[in-house]
């Protein structure tokens, strides 16, 4: 899996290749209740929430190995065009999605 190559590119430079498809990776995260009041506090003062800031790399690192499974499933060789997208659902919960388009190398 973890040899696909994942571009936010539309070209790999030197690669033909032909589309398979949209593929996607797809998380939902959240922190617990004691830091949700730690950062509601940080929210009081300003500056950086650091364990939302972690929680973000981590559940964009979660999409794009999901992402790289449903490329791998499908047969790809790469997913160009990748991109990032992000939301909240309620007050304390994240999700992050990343999405692109699945190619095969041809020679």
């Amino acid at each position: 899996m973890a040899e696909i190559i994942v571009t936010t590119t539309e070209n790999i430079p030197g690669q033909k290749y032909e589309i398979i498809g949209e593929v996607f990776g797809l998380t939902t995260q959240s922190k617990n209740v004691v830091r949700n009041i730690g950062a509601g506090l940080k929210n009081i003062v300003g500056g950086e929430i650091k364990d939302y800031t972690k929680m973000l790399i981590e559940a964009r690192d979660v999409a794009i190995d999901r992402l790289r499974q449903n490329a791998t499933d499908l047969g790809a060789d790469a997913v160009v065009m990748m991109r990032f997208d992000s939301g909240s659902i309620g007050t304390d919960m994240q999700s992050v999605a990343a999405y692109g388009t699945a190619v095969r190398f041809i020679e």
